[in-house]
């Protein structure tokens, strides 16, 4: 990833995280394989697992500790509803930027 996407993927990845989150609980290895999966190459397995905490503290999601046949129990994720409503706000805030965007890219045209 250049810089700029780098500094970009900074600002969208808790929405992005959380998105990923709304369709089924995941731990965070596998929300990196996802991101990984869709793209996010070069995206490191610590940024996750710092923004997991990051979220948690924020009481976004509900943890539960489940038995792991490779070592100690994996922290698994899901969203609650206090991080459906910082979903919704995401999606509202991405929304209102990509139209600005999209209106800058064709040049000012609506």
């Amino acid at each position: 990833m250049g810089n700029q996407m780098t500094e970009m993927l900074k600002g969208t990845l808790e929405g992005i995280v959380l998105a990923i989150l709304a369709r089924r609980p995941a731990y965070g290895y596998e929300i990196t394989a996802s991101l990984r999966e869709q793209g996010f190459t070069d995206l490191v397995e610590g940024t996750v697992y710092a923004l997991l905490i990051r979220i948690e503290r924020r009481g976004l999601v509900d943890v539960e500790k489940v038995p792991s046949e490779k070592g100690p129990p994996r922290k698994v994720y899901s969203l609650n509803a206090d991080g459906r409503d910082q979903l919704d706000e995401f999606w509202r805030t991405w929304s209102f930027l990509t139209e600005r965007l999209e209106q800058l890219h064709g040049g000012g045209r609506s």
